[in-house]
């Protein structure tokens, strides 16, 4: 596999070379950067591939999150930082683990395997892919100074109520998020979730029961939502498509 190292900072670069090479010398650093600008360059070259990109959030000529924006990063992103303040955002860039400086052997190998783990697994199957962008594993929650990950599979439903967006567990848990419903269903597999209408998205898990009513349809769930869970009209004929598991 191949890794690509993003680091301005040379002690620290060499340091995590030689760490990756004692404890995985079956990896290849097949390239060094250390700003935006030169990254950027680095991976618009048509030779350049990385498997894995270990990249350090506070470059020489910015953050790390403008490359993002500038460049489209096909890789497993690890994110190197002294500081975690950026974990929401390294989430939200699909990054797959955030080491906190000094970087300590185990958290480098925990984060290593998470990688060679995905790499395997898309490998094998092909990930579904929804706007450009594969569907999210977990979410992050941030409560004050604590995050809590949330895995995909143990969501049963996004709502919108008062302007706030809440997710809710299938063991009742709800948590308040900083994103809109448009934003959840960009990163959701639209085979296992589906928006029901204006101000809510339920996953086919938890859905115990469907009544009709008129020319609509309200969805018996599980944990029990505080509002009717109505299927928006508009959206009835695609949602009994979804149910049967038709395009």
């Amino acid at each position: 596999m191949n890794v690509l190292i993003v680091e301005d900072e040379v002690m620290a670069r060499k340091c995590l070379v030689n760490t990756l090479a004692r404890l995985y010398p079956e990896l290849d650093i097949v390239g060094q950067t250390g700003s935006v600008t030169d990254t950027v360059a680095w991976l618009e070259h048509p030779g350049h591939k990385a498997d894995i990109i270990f990249m350090d959030v506070e470059l020489s000529d910015g953050n790390c999150f403008e490359i993002f924006n500038r460049v489209n990063v096909n890789a497993c992103v690890i994110m190197t930082t002294a500081y975690d303040s950026y974990a929401i955002k390294a989430f939200d860039v699909e990054s797959i683990d955030y080491i906190l400086k000094p970087i300590e052997p185990e958290s480098l190998r925990r984060a290593v395997e998470r990688a060679k783990a995905k790499i395997r697994s898309e490998a094998a199957v092909s990930v579904e892919k929804e706007g450009g962008k594969p569907v999210r594993e977990r979410f992050l929650i941030r409560l004050n100074d604590m995050i809590v990950p949330v895995k995909t599979s143990d969501i049963a439903y996004f709502c919108s109520e008062d302007k706030s967006t809440y997710l809710v567990t299938v063991k009742g848990c709800k948590y308040v998020v900083d994103f809109s419903l448009d934003i959840a269903m960009e990163h959701l597999d639209s085979t296992a979730f589906f928006r029901i209408s204006r101000n809510c998205i339920v996953a086919m898990q938890a859905i115990s029961s469907i009544v009709r009513t008129g020319s609509r349809y309200m969805i018996a769930a599980t944990p029990e939502p505080p509002f009717e869970m109505m299927v928006s009209r508009s959206r009835t004929e695609e949602f009994l498509r979804w149910l049967e598991g038709r395009e």
